[in-house]
């Protein structure tokens, strides 16, 4: 599953002979759950909470993940397609331009994230050792250094990925015992919290949070080797890795009333190298960032070379982090939550009624410009989650769980208008 197999496979389907067990995808799946924008996320809906209401919403945003990654990457088992193959069959060539032009700016979004934690790592490292700290200028740096690895193909990222978390993961253990150690266990939520959220805002924002993965699991997934193997693969993961990044952010959060990881590791006197080691994972997963938009963009707009995409990526991620993502980001991850699940709810669909029994490299051809059924269907769903995120017109109490149902509604309607005209 390297960016080589990846790139070879683009548009066509995987052959069954390169395939892999699904419990080696289900661990890449659960370390996408342990990063610091899952630490901040926790953080977050553990002060608005309490310590109950936090580890409940995780658990049930792990499930509703896992049923959502099981049917995008049992499509992806079934299909060998990629998931801009799976949007293009249901949106048409233009639609899946639209799709993918979204996509690449969520990733963008995400490279401000992380450059913002890059900056503050680095200031805290500053200030540990009596030195003067500008954010601004280590965003900057941090962006350079990561574009750079990018459009050079840095081979050793790949490798520096598999250690970048299981550190990150011994960072965050040693901040929770020390804050046992030091302040006990504390499970009553902030009465002023930063964010205040209900407990179906705060699903919604966690499946906003991993919903980026689940719809483009199938970039994953199809190299699984069998359904089950894709079933197994989710169940190892977010129902697990989830509500214990939750619970790993609840602890000193609650204890501290502090969400930032990089000041509770100089609080606690873990000293610079650590700091610097928290580097590693906002390093990894941007250069992961700006490759997978830069693929995303390339494959709509074939003409323009790939490092234009992944420089302009770059600086839009950049300029987004200097003009504060971070103080946004549960708004952030709460509206990908409400854009992001439609557009798998449709392409699911229709590979289990449209094209069930199709070829998956022959349902690929004579393919519309645009359907706008598929997009008519997003914009509508989109609204009605918005309007339960917004304003409290909810289904379910979860906008992003209301986005989805509504989206499998009226599209399934609007198929099944299809085929009775087509009958008539």
């Amino acid at each position: 599953m390297s960016h080589e197999a990846d790139d070879a496979y683009a548009h066509s389907p995987v052959p069954q002979g390169i395939t892999v067990p699904g419990w080696r995808v289900g661990l890449i799946v659960a370390s996408f759950s342990i990063g610091l924008p899952d630490f901040l996320n926790g953080s977050h809906n553990a002060l608005a909470l309490g310590f109950s209401g936090a580890v409940i919403a995780a658990v049930i945003a792990g499930l509703i993940l896992c049923v959502g990654g099981s049917m995008t990457a049992i499509v992806s088992v079934r299909t060998r397609l990629s998931t801009y193959l799976l949007v293009r069959r249901s949106f048409g060539t233009g639609g899946a331009a639209l799709i993918n032009t979204v996509i690449a700016l969520i990733h963008f979004c995400w490279f401000g994230v992380n450059a913002s934690f890059f900056g503050e790592a680095m200031v805290e490292a500053a200030k540990a050792n009596g030195l003067p700290g500008n954010f601004t200028a280590f965003v900057i740096l941090g962006s350079v250094l990561m574009m750079g690895s990018t459009v050079i193909g840095f081979r050793a990222l790949d490798r520096l990925a598999l250690v970048a978390v299981p550190v990150l993961a011994a960072i965050l253990l040693a901040v929770v015992v020390m804050t046992l150690q030091t302040h006990g266990f504390v499970t009553a939520a902030d009465p002023n919290p930063p964010e205040p959220m209900t407990l179906g805002i705060a699903i919604s924002a966690l499946i906003g949070a991993y919903m980026l993965a689940v719809a483009t699991m199938p970039d994953l997934s199809r190299f699984t080797r069998t359904r089950r193997g894709a079933i197994a693969s989710m169940a190892l993961s977010f129902p697990i890795a989830t509500p214990l990044m939750m619970t790993a952010a609840a602890i000193p959060a609650l204890a501290t009333h502090e969400t930032s990881v990089m000041k509770l590791v100089t609080a606690y006197g873990f000293g610079t190298p650590v700091l610097f080691l928290l580097l590693l994972p906002t390093w990894t997963i941007n250069a992961l960032n700006l490759y997978s938009s830069s693929l995303s963009l390339g494959s709509t707009f074939p003409k323009v070379r790939q490092w234009v995409f992944t420089v302009a990526g770059g600086v839009i991620g950049t300029i987004l982090a200097l003009m504060g993502i971070l103080e946004a980001f549960i708004p952030f991850v709460l509206f990908l939550g409400l854009i992001i699940p439609p557009i798998a709810a449709i392409y699911v669909i229709d590979a289990w009624t449209r094209y069930r029994t199709a070829d998956a490299a022959e349902s690929l051809l004579g393919l519309p410009r645009f359907d706008w059924r598929a997009i008519a269907t997003w914009g509508i769903s989109v609204v009605v989650g918005v309007l339960g995120a917004y304003k409290g017109w909810t289904l379910t109490t979860v906008p992003a769980l209301d986005a989805t149902i509504v989206a499998a509604a009226i599209y399934g309607v609007l198929l099944k208008a299809r085929r009775t005209r087509s009958a008539a």
